[in-house]
Parts: structure tokens; C-alpha cells; sequence
């Protein structure tokens, strides 16, 4: 229970009370699925009695932007930057981890979410939606904090630390119970299967831009692993 608090201290703004010790999920980092059905969860519940999708849409994702902090969404800015940077890896690496906003953050941050927003809207259920969605970003990050070679210091690299390669699997199987709901198994397959695309395709893309992985890589991961998981099903 210790890991499961540090963890949503470190992935929610829930008043969880004091501060938990923070190394209790680091050794535990493929919880992270935990996380997203709590966040999406609170977030499908905001949504279900809505019968307008647009509107059920624009809550279920201000809840989990919400509920998350934008801690991610930063992330997602701030690859943004780094990826629409010219020059060197060490100033594509400067542009990402300064405290400047640039035109390379606003345009990931409005496309991620625009193609979030339109998906959603169109999936059915929207609640199942996501629920689905925000398991399967958690997911990413655990599978990326296994898999991805630190760059620099920083809570990636203390969190890859105490990673081992079986975390791949726990994190995986946390995402079992999506089976239960009420969609199609393919679905929550699907999902899985677009997580894993996401992941590789940024470890192949950090790899050859920044040298490896930091954590504005995973929290980009998130951010982009939810809207391909939405868009995905919307057209499915």
C-alpha cells in the first residue's frame, strides 16, 4: 500500500496526506496501470451520464488532465521543443529540458490533444474509452522505464534503476482486467498492441534525436500512447 501511495502522490493531485516515501514505488514502478484506473476510472464516471459525446469527451479528458496535474502533458511540451528544435542532439537536448515554452511545444500539445478530443467523441462508449485510454498511457510509462536507456540524471534515471525486465510482464498483466468490461476483447487488445507500437516507435525516435530517454520522453509517451489508443478505437 506504501507503493501504491507513492504512486498516486507522484501521478495525482488526490489529497493522499503525507508525503510516502517515494523509493517504495520506485522499486515498484509497473504499478503504474494502478494509476490509470483510478485517474481514468474517476474520469469515465464524470462522463458516463452525459449523453452529448462532444461534452462527455471534453470532461473525460479535462478530468484526466486534471487529476493527473498536466504533470504529463509537460512532458509532452517539452518533447515537442526538443523534437521541433534544429541543430545538434545537444541543443535539441537544451531546447527540451529548459523552462521556456516554444512553438515545438504548442503545436505537439494541440495536436495530441485535438486528435484525443475528435477520437473520443466519435468512440463508443466514451467512458469505456478512456478508461481503456489511460490504463494503456500508464502502461507505456512502466514498459518505457524498463526499456528506456537514461540520457541524464533525473526521476527517469532513478526510477530505471530499480527496473527489471520483469516488470514488462507484471505491468502487462495489470492491464488484464480491462477484459471486463463491457466492449469486445479485441478491444482492450487493440489497445495494448497500439501501447507497444508507441513505446517502440519513441524509443527508436529519443534514441536517434536526444541519445536515450528522460522523463519528458515518458510523460510524452503517455500523452501520445492516449491519443493513439483513442484514435484507434474511434476508427475501429
Amino acid at each position: 500500500m506504501r507503493s501504491i501511495r507513492a504512486l498516486l502522490q507522484f501521478c495525482t493531485t488526490l489529497p493522499l496526506g503525507r508525503a510516502a516515501d517515494f523509493e517504495a514505488f520506485a522499486r515498484r514502478s509497473y504499478l503504474y496501470p494502478i494509476a490509470g484506473y483510478i485517474i481514468g476510472g474517476i474520469a469515465a464516471l464524470l462522463a458516463f451520464g452525459i449523453e452529448s459525446p462532444v461534452l462527455a469527451a471534453a470532461v473525460g479528458l479535462a478530468a484526466v488532465l486534471i487529476l493527473s496535474g498536466a504533470n504529463h502533458f509537460d512532458g509532452l511540451l517539452d518533447f515537442g521543443d526538443g523534437l521541433m528544435a534544429h541543430g545538434n542532439r545537444e541543443k535539441r537536448i537544451l531546447a527540451m529540458t529548459d523552462r521556456n515554452t516554444g512553438a515545438g511545444a504548442v503545436a505537439a500539445g494541440l495536436v495530441v490533444t485535438l486528435v484525443a478530443f475528435a477520437g473520443l467523441q466519435t468512440a463508443a462508449p466514451v467512458w469505456a474509452t478512456i478508461l481503456i485510454a489511460e490504463v494503456s498511457a500508464k502502461l507505456a510509462m512502466a514498459w518505457l522505464t524498463v526499456l528506456g536507456r537514461p540520457f541524464r540524471e533525473g526521476i527517469h534515471s532513478y526510477l530505471h534503476g530499480f527496473a527489471r525486465p520483469s516488470f514488462l510482464i507484471y505491468a502487462a498483466a495489470l492491464a488484464l482486467p480491462l477484459l471486463l468490461l463491457p466492449v469486445p476483447p479485441a478491444v482492450p487488445g487493440m489497445a495494448v498492441a497500439v501501447t507497444g507500437a508507441v513505446v517502440v516507435g519513441m524509443l527508436a525516435l529519443s534514441q536517434n534525436i536526444f541519445g536515450g530517454v528522460n522523463g519528458d520522453v515518458v510523460g510524452a509517451a503517455h500523452e501520445i500512447t492516449r491519443a493513439a489508443v483513442i484514435l484507434v478505437l474511434a476508427l475501429l
